[in-house]
C-alpha cells in the first residue's frame, strides 16, 4: 500500500491530495495513509482485502469513503476521527449485525449509506432500522427510504450543466433532420422511378420504330422482287404468244395462196 500511494502521490505533497484511488493494492490493513492528507476529500480502497480499519488516520475533510470488497466484521470506531463522513460505501464485507453498525451514529451528515451484500441486511426490517438508526441518511443501498432509487452523480451533473435539455433538443433535431432526409430521399427515388421508366418507353419506342422501318424494308424488297418475278414470267409468256400469231397468219395465208394457185391451174386447164 505504500508504495502505490507514493505513485498516487505523483509528487505532490500529502496535504495537496483532494482525492485518492488505491483500488486493489493488497493489503489487510491500512499502511502508509497518515493524517499528513488533511485536504482528502474522497478516498476508495476497494477489493484491497482489509480485515481491519486500526490505523485508519485522522482526516477532517473526508467526505467519501469507499470499502466495499474487503473482509470487514468490525473496527468501524476507527472511522469516526473523519466527521464530515457523507457517503460510506461498506458492500461486500463480513459485517453480521446491526450493533456493529452503532460506531456510525457519531456521523451527523451521513447521507448514503451502502451494506449490500453483508450478512447484516438478512435482520428482520432491516431497511426501516437503519434509517431509524441515522436519521440524516438519505439513501442505503442505493434507494431512500420509500424505495425509490438514488439517480447516479453523472445524471446529477448532467441536470446541473444543462446536458438533458440540451441533449433532448439535439436528439429532436436528428429527428426532424432525419424526416425531411427521408421524405427528400422519397421524392428522389420516385423521380429515379419515374425518369427510369420515361427511359424505358423511349427505348421501348426506339425499338419499335426501327422493328417498323425493318419491317417496311424488307416489305418494299419483297415487293420488288415480285414485280421482278412477274415481269420475267410475262416476258417468258409473250414469246409463245407471239409465236403462236405468227404460225396462225401462216396457216391463214397458206389456204389462201393454194386457193389462187389452184385457179391459176384451172385457167390454165380450160
Amino acid at each position: 500500500m505504500e508504495k502505490r500511494i507514493e505513485l498516487e502521490k505523483r509528487g505532490r505533497r500529502a496535504n495537496q491530495i483532494v482525492e485518492l484511488n488505491l483500488d486493489n493494492c493488497r493489503s489487510t490493513n491500512i499502511v502508509g495513509l497518515t493524517d499528513e492528507f488533511t485536504a482528502l476529500e474522497s478516498l476508495s480502497l476497494i477489493n484491497v482485502g482489509l480485515t481491519t480499519l486500526k490505523g485508519f488516520p485522522k482526516l477532517p475533510n473526508l467526505k467519501k469513503l469507499e470499502l466495499s470488497d474487503n473482509r470487514i466484521s468490525n473496527g468501524l470506531n476507527h472511522l469516526t476521527t473523519s466527521p464530515k463522513l457523507s457517503h460510506l460505501n461498506l458492500s461486500g464485507n463480513k459485517i453480521k449485525d446491526l450493533e456493529t453498525l452503532k460506531p456510525l451514529e457519531a456521523f451527523q451528515n451521513l447521507e448514503v449509506l451502502d451494506l449490500f451484500n453483508n450478512e447484516a441486511t438478512n435482520v428482520e426490517n432491516y431497511r426501516e432500522k437503519i434509517f431509524a438508526m441515522f436519521p440524516s441518511l438519505k439513501y442505503l443501498d442505493g434507494f431512500d427510504a420509500n424505495e425509490v432509487e438514488a439517480s447516479s452523480d453523472g445524471d446529477d451533473d448532467d441536470e446541473v450543466n444543462g446536458n438533458d435539455s440540451e441533449d433532448e433538443d439535439g436528439w429532436g433535431e436528428e429527428d426532424e433532420d432525419s424526416d425531411d432526409t427521408s421524405e427528400e430521399g422519397s421524392e428522389e427515388e420516385e423521380r429515379g422511378d419515374v425518369s427510369l421508366a420515361e427511359v424505358y418507353n423511349s427505348d421501348m419506342e426506339e425499338d419499335n420504330s426501327d422493328w417498323g422501318e425493318e419491317n417496311e424494308a424488307e416489305e418494299m424488297n419483297d415487293d420488288d422482287e415480285e414485280g421482278e418475278e412477274d415481269s420475267e414470267g410475262e416476258a417468258e409468256g409473250g414469246a409463245p404468244a407471239d409465236g403462236t400469231a405468227a404460225n396462225n397468219q401462216k396457216e391463214a395465208e397458206t389456204p389462201a395462196e393454194e386457193s389462187q394457185a389452184r385457179g391459176k391451174k384451172r385457167k390454165y386447164d380450160g
